[in-house]
């Protein structure tokens, strides 16, 4: 059974940082690619990074977080990151993880949410 335990989120006032975590389980990891997708108040499922699998020396972020945001991974682990830097209102939201790819990105609805999120706040 695929599980993943997503936490690191909070309460942060603009300009802040985070760094989310996703421990993932029930399946190879090191073989799946990993991503991060979120759902904003009111709105519907965002893709937000990807990571390849194996090294995950390719990685893909949404344009809107380019240069604020990094997804990384831990093979040894199982766990994958998304480090949240210079943090906007807009970024609030609930994260999820998930062990699909980049093609999340053209349809963040097929996303395969199994676990509860961490949610986070961007407010002064």
């Amino acid at each position: 059974e695929v599980q993943m335990v997503e936490s690191g989120g909070g309460l942060v006032q603009p300009g802040g940082s985070l760094r989310l975590s996703c421990a993932a389980s029930g399946f190879t990891f090191s073989d799946s690619p990993m991503s991060w997708v979120r759902q904003r108040p009111g709105k519907g499922l965002q893709w937000v990074s990807s990571i390849a699998r194996g090294g995950g020396t390719t990685t893909w972020l949404t344009s809107s977080v380019k240069g604020r945001f990094a997804i990384s991974r831990d093979n040894a682990r199982n766990m994958v990151y998304l480090q949240l830097n210079s943090l906007k209102s807009e970024d609030t939201g609930m994260y999820y993880c998930t062990n699909q790819g980049y093609e999340l990105s053209d349809d963040p609805n097929k996303a395969r949410i199994v676990g509860q999120g961490t949610q986070v706040t961007v407010s002064s």
